[in-house]
């Protein structure tokens, strides 16, 4: 059985308040747009320590595209929060998807190696249907 405090630790991060990611405009459609952060940065909520990661950002459009300068006051704002990184970019995906709407959207974060391994996290929208 999980502790409560265990429990408390895997939701960290995900109500934490953000900088709104703006928008502009789209004026084609049927294009794509990708987004590489190579120095992504977060805390650790069950140990302190600090994950380093590059994380990529692949959407196609419909009517709004995301605003860079905002995006990257938005993703900063993960630099000292407390995050498990499969939370965070689930987290990224939700708001990008609340910002813009896009058609299709797909964020990866690699993360650094730690303890040993390496972890490669992908969120998609719309989401998979389940295969089992």
């Amino acid at each position: 059985m999980k502790t409560k405090e265990y429990i408390e630790g895997a939701r960290a991060g995900l109500d934490a308040p953000l900088p709104r990611i703006e928008t502009w405009p789209n004026q084609y459609q049927g294009y794509e747009i990708t987004i590489v952060v190579p120095e992504y940065t977060s805390v650790c909520p069950k140990t302190g320590l600090p994950d380093f990661g590059t994380v990529t950002i692949v959407y196609t459009p419909d009517k709004e595209c995301l605003e860079l300068k905002s995006l990257k006051h938005y993703l900063l704002e993960y630099r000292n929060l407390g995050i498990f990184y499969e939370n965070a970019i689930n987290r990224i995906l939700e708001d990008i998807v609340k910002s813009c709407q896009p058609v299709s959207c797909v964020v990866t974060g690699e993360f650094n190696t730690r303890g040993g391994m390496h972890s490669k996290i992908e969120a998609r929208y719309p989401k998979p249907s389940p295969t089992h």
